[in-house]
């Protein structure tokens, strides 16, 4: 019974230690928006490279396209794209084998001659963030907008949004007279990590709470039978158990008593009968 419950508990650990695998999702150049022409390195930062993270992405002409099918250049973990184009616009992500994914970015490639440099990854609350408006040629005047509201002019092109707030998340644009406006982008903020405690059960990924259930629902059964069959076994009637004694103690005074009344009775019907 114990070899059968410890075969059980170590299956089913194994997938729960394939589940704590994550990776992370980089791009070269860090900016949300390009120019068609440019190239961009993806990478899939990993924790365990056994994994097999591949880059995926979809578009609006392809779904969980796979890095190499048809786009970019792949190389283990990570893929190049050499010439972006409108239609390399769209979401990317990594994915392993057993199904995990990473983060999200979105890219957008335009064919205009104005682009908003953006970060691609969401801002970590409190810090600074800097904001490009930027043609193929140079650096000139531009307008920022937030969520289709003018924000500023600013004269050298680019603005510093200080000391980021959840209220600086949203949709931001440019635009740069006589060239044009550019595609939209949105941008994340996040909160910071804290260090002082460890974090509550509460925040663990849906996947891996899951998985927790399932396992405990599992295991169990195993756990409780154990404990029966080990109890049962602690119990059970042995050969060595001593007889039980026939001896019995000496008769009381009034018993005494009782049984010399009784042959008296006896002697005295037997003595009649023979008269």
């Amino acid at each position: 019974m114990r070899p059968t419950s410890l075969t059980c508990l170590l299956l089913l650990s194994s997938p729960l230690c394939c589940t704590m695998n994550q990776a992370s999702l980089t791009v070269s150049p860090s900016n949300s928006q390009m120019f068609e022409g440019e190239s961009v390195s993806l990478s899939c930062e990993e924790d365990d490279s056994s994994a097999g993270w591949k880059l995926r992405r979809n578009t609006t002409r392809e779904t969980r396209k796979e890095c190499g099918d048809g786009w970019g250049r792949s190389a283990g973990s990570s893929c190049k794209i050499s010439y972006m184009s409108p239609s390399d616009s769209g979401v990317y992500w990594c994915e392993s084998r057993e199904g995990a994914t990473s983060n999200s970015i979105n890219i957008t490639v335009t064919g205009g001659s104005v682009i908003l440099q953006s970060p691609v990854l969401p801002v970590m609350e409190g810090d600074d963030v800097t904001l490009h408006c930027k043609t193929k040629t140079s650096n000139l005047p531009a307008d920022f907008y937030k969520d289709g509201s003018l924000i500023r002019t600013e004269p050298a092109g680019h603005m510093t949004i200080h000391n980021v707030s959840k209220s600086d998340e949203g949709l931001y644009k440019c635009h740069i007279s006589s060239h044009g406006e550019s595609p939209s982008s949105w941008i994340s903020v996040t909160g910071k990590p804290t260090t002082t405690a460890p974090p509550p059960v509460s925040g663990a990924p849906p996947q891996l709470v899951f998985t927790l259930v399932c396992h405990l629902v599992v295991f169990c059964p195993y756990f409780i039978s154990t404990l029966l069959m080990v109890s049962l076994y602690r119990h059970r009637p042995t050969g060595n158990d001593p007889p039980v004694s026939m001896a019995t103690s000496p008769p009381t005074q009034t018993e005494q008593g009782l049984d010399d009344d009784y042959d008296d009775i006896i002697t005295s019907v037997t003595t009649e009968h023979h008269f």
